[in-house]
């Protein structure tokens, strides 16, 4: 086996590559590990890993078969049946024939550290070359610098293999060259498949993505670094196509062959933000574009509500989330072309959140009302916290649509649509006016997580609910501190101390009728982390009932950061970081362990105790906690939060 090369019957070597710098975002060359082995007999890849941050990874393989050419001749695809003919440490050459005159000569090797491929045909017009990949491995999947009306892609492209790295895919013949990505959920694998001329080249780069700009902490970047990519995660085509549990190609998702989300793609856009185009012609920016494209062009009912997942509606957050990515994009591409598109149907969107503000007060009402024990299975909440019997005046569907009216000010400011820049900004205000006098519980000093049809105040002792309001301006300044400090006191009070899990949803077992219920004659099992007691204690601590959602920890950091309370925040992020450094999975993983699709196994959630309490296995906006290395920094949370800003000068 050869590091860094193809692999033959050799001795084991080691070779420690140069990297490519990813797009503006310029970092020193560093080490990366690169393995490949062929098979001796047949014309085959039998392994395929690396490891751009030089570590151990790459010992996994991350294909679940070999990669062998297939050939097109006469119209009809056959698989080739090849040879080895020749062999030295820098390449394996292959001769592969398919019936009776296709022929082809594919060569692997080592130039100038990068991997390449050459194929040359005879009597073929088109090679096709499958990457099978093992999801429950990674969940690899594939950023193309372009996807085409029918789904395919168009090189060059990025495979991105969470926890392992990023390696460039190239071709000079990328004119002439399509591929797919294509999946099953049900059976954890996904297929990277390439559509190439008879004579061509590929060229397998591995890339290191440097420092944002302005950002010099170079020990947090070099651990958050290696799980950065992980937040984004384009779905590969699977299921059915013509029913709502299935996704297209391209689309930002939970992971690569699990749902595209409404809910939460600011998060996606969010990081994106900072991180515009990962190699020349690769640009995540243009996902985040393609995903609001779908969620508002396609998903979005006459009424102006936006699909949440599946065929789900009635969560609020499903609306608010695709008008912040939209302005994520735009601030950080400038592309006012696609805005001007655009701008009215985001209009539309947002509209919709204003048409919930039932009772004329400021605030959005949810369809659901929030009373206790009125949450049923199959039926879902108010926002992508899905479990939770949230409802009528819900706190996150209302910071969430906040943010999104400041944001959607700002972008009609950039267009010089000054009366509707006023309309969002006033509803915004008149929001942010009723926000806190609504929400807070003075009996517990903190904000209640919502406000139910029949008035009562559920409070979970949220330290996510209160957090946000913080970050995005909803609580007075001279509050949101000693708020911290009390659900500071409260989660040492309740002995938690896992901070390398980041912090509880709930510091309070979560009610059974506040939690979503099963439906008569349902065990509760059938639900994540549903209680069976009715003061929820039977299963605190797992899944929405007070475990630790990874992606939380973002904004319970970025809080402290801004309130002065920065030796707080450092220990929950050097915790976190110090274990996405190490990992923790056989995987390499330490926030994921592969695709697993089986509750309680998932690494997107972890009890109290650090043992799994998900059911995906790899979540993207777990990864969202990385961010917290920019945003402890205030010039960086004015890059991101200017609208919100703005509003207060």
């Amino acid at each position: 086996m050869l590091h860094g090369a193809c692999a033959y019957p050799m001795p084991v070597m080691g070779l420690v590559l140069p990297l490519l710098t990813a797009g503006a975002l310029c970092h020193p060359a560093a080490g990366t590990v690169l393995r490949v082995e062929t098979d001796a007999d047949h014309a085959a890849i039998t392994a395929l890993s690396w490891d751009t941050a030089g570590g151990d990874r790459a010992k996994n393989n991350l294909l679940r078969a070999p990669v062998g050419p297939q050939l097109r001749a006469a119209g009809e695809w056959r698989d080739g049946v090849g040879e080895r003919v020749s062999a030295d440490a820098a390449r394996v050459i292959y001769r592969v024939r398919s019936g009776e005159s296709a022929t082809l000569v594919w060569t692997i090797g080592l130039n100038d550290a990068i991997m390449t491929m050459g194929f040359k045909g005879s009597g073929c017009d088109r090679v096709r070359l499958v990457f099978p990949f093992d999801a429950r491995m990674a969940a690899t999947t594939v950023f193309p610098a372009s996807w085409t009306a029918d789904g395919s892609l168009r090189l060059p492209a990025v495979l991105s293999a969470p926890d392992f790295g990023q390696v460039l895919v190239t071709s000079d013949e990328s004119a002439d060259i399509a591929g797919e990505l294509v999946g099953s959920r049900k059976q954890h694998t996904v297929d990277f498949v390439l559509d190439l001329p008879a004579v061509c080249s590929l060229r397998f780069t591995p890339l290191l993505l440097g420092m944002p700009e302005g950002f010099h902490d170079t020990a947090r970047w070099r651990d958050a670094r290696r799980g950065w990519f992980n937040i984004w995660q384009p779905s590969a085509r699977w299921g059915d196509q013509g029913h709502p549990f299935s996704a297209p190609p391209g689309i930002l998702s939970n992971n690569v062959i699990s749902d595209p989300v409404s809910c939460l793609i600011h998060l996606y856009a969010d990081q994106a933000f900072f991180t515009p185009e990962i190699a020349p012609g690769v640009s995540i920016a243009a996902h985040v574009r393609r995903t609001v494209d779908y969620w508002i062009m396609e998903k979005t009912r006459s009424t102006g509500e936006v699909v949440a997942y599946w065929d789900y509606g009635d969560m609020l957050d499903a609306n608010a989330s695709p008008i912040i990515a939209a302005w994520d994009y735009v601030e950080s591409t400038g592309n006012a072309d696609w805005l001007e598109g655009r701008i009215e149907r985001l209009e539309f969107v947002a509209d919709y959140l204003a048409g919930r503000d039932v009772d004329g007060d400021g605030l959005v009402e949810c369809t659901h009302s929030g009373n206790y024990g009125t949450l049923f299975d199959p039926a879902r909440s108010a926002s992508a916290y899905d479990t939770i019997n949230a409802g009528h005046k819900d706190a996150y569907s209302n910071v969430l649509t906040y943010r999104a009216w400041r944001c959607l000010a700002d972008l009609e400011a950039k267009l010089g649509r000054e009366e509707q820049r006023a309309r969002y900004t006033l509803l915004a205000d008149r929001l942010k006016q009723r926000y806190f006098p609504t929400l807070f519980d003075p009996a517990t000093g903190w904000v209640a997580w919502w406000k139910s049809e029949d008035g009562e105040l559920h409070n979970l002792g949220s330290p996510m609910i209160n957090a946000l309001a913080i970050v995005y301006g909803l609580v007075p300044a001279d509050t949101a501190r000693d708020i911290l400090l009390r659900l500071w006191a409260k989660i040492e009070e309740a002995g938690f101390t896992r901070f390398d899990l980041g912090v509880p949803l709930t510091l309070t077992p979560v009610r059974r009728g506040d939690y979503l219920q099963p439906k008569p004659g349902n065990p509760a099992a059938s639900i994540c982390g549903a209680p069976e007691r009715e003061d929820g204690t039977d299963t605190f601590g797992k899944y929405l009932n007070g475990g630790c959602c990874v992606s939380d920890a973002v904004h319970f950091m970025t809080a402290l950061y801004m309130t002065g309370e920065r030796e707080k925040g450092d220990l929950i992020l050097n915790a976190m970081l110090e274990r996405q450094r190490r990992g923790v999975f056989p995987n390499g993983g330490a926030f994921q362990n592969g695709i697993v699709d089986q509750y309680p196994r998932g690494a997107e959630f972890f009890d109290w105790q650090g043992n799994t309490c998900g059911y995906e296995g790899h979540l993207t906006y777990s990864f969202s906690f990385l961010q917290a290395v920019l945003l402890r920094e205030p010039e960086f949370r004015e890059r991101l939060l200017r609208p919100l800003r703005s509003a207060d000068e």
